[in-house]
């Protein structure tokens, strides 16, 4: 059985109260263990295309005794006990990498990996939930169930042509382009549709692209335009992206205007 099935056997068990995800009991505290902060991917989002894509979970925590390991889950969802779609560390069995600072406190991190062609679909872009459990020497233990989010979102690709090339001064150039993003339901790129996206030109010798006109996507993704060639240098589209995917610019495409 493919692991997509696997994980959504488990999602529906959980749901019918059959599997308790660890997730599962309230945020706790005991003793002086403090978290100080929690970082995901360094601080970007998680943007998967449709190959497998690692990212690295951290937390600094501090205890009077030292800290001496550390755990992650990430969900997507409003029910911890009900999780839309769950996922725990590559190291799920073993201690977290910790990397003291000093005898009391200490930084933890584990790797997860996004496997777009085994359990993800395209429902799943969007916020996720971070779950942190840290422990110290001495006992003291935290847990938060959800003590920051991430953004998980699905990878895009711009292109971009103008022509002709080269065209003379005065007469119309035609600007083409295609936005796609990955599509984790077949594990492939497709058009990404009704979007709008900017047309942009930057002359020869600078170094600014200046928004000319916007253009929305067409039901394929496609992008077509035109405008009136006037100077030589390049010309692309750009899109501003959205909560589910991340901004894309293609490369500039340059004219020779005669």
């Amino acid at each position: 059985m493919r692991k997509r099935a696997i994980f959504a056997v488990l999602t529906a068990a959980a749901a019918l109260g059959a599997f308790t995800v660890p997730a599962a009991y309230a945020d706790e505290t005991v003793g002086d263990i403090q978290i100080t902060g929690v970082a995901v991917n360094g601080g970007k989002n998680i943007v998967v295309g449709t190959a497998d894509t690692t990212v690295t979970v951290s937390v600094t925590a501090t205890d009077p005794s030292g800290i001496w390991d550390a755990d992650f889950h990430l969900w997507r969802g409003t029910d911890p006990n009900n999780p839309d779609s769950y996922i725990t560390p590559d190291q799920d069995t073993t201690p977290a990498d910790c990397v003291a600072a000093n005898a009391t406190t200490s930084t933890c991190s584990k790797t997860f990996t996004f496997e777009p062609d085994w359990w993800l679909t395209n429902a799943d872009a969007g916020t996720w939930k971070v779950g942190v459990d840290v422990w110290a020497e001495d006992d003291s233990r935290t847990h938060r169930d959800a003590y920051t989010t991430t953004r998980l979102q699905r990878l895009s690709k711009m292109t971009a042509n103008a022509g002709p090339e080269p065209v003379a001064s005065g007469k119309t150039l035609t600007v083409t382009g295609k936005l796609t993003r990955a599509n984790w339901d077949t594990g492939a790129y497709a058009g990404y549709t009704a979007q709008p996206v900017k047309l942009q030109f930057r002359k020869a010798g600078t170094s600014t692209y200046t928004t000319v006109k916007t253009v929305n996507t067409s039901s394929t993704g496609d992008l077509t335009t035109t405008v009136t060639a006037s100077a030589d240098g390049y010309w692309r589209w750009s899109f501003a992206g959205t909560t589910t995917t991340p901004a894309v610019s293609a490369a500039g495409d340059y004219v020779d205007v005669q």
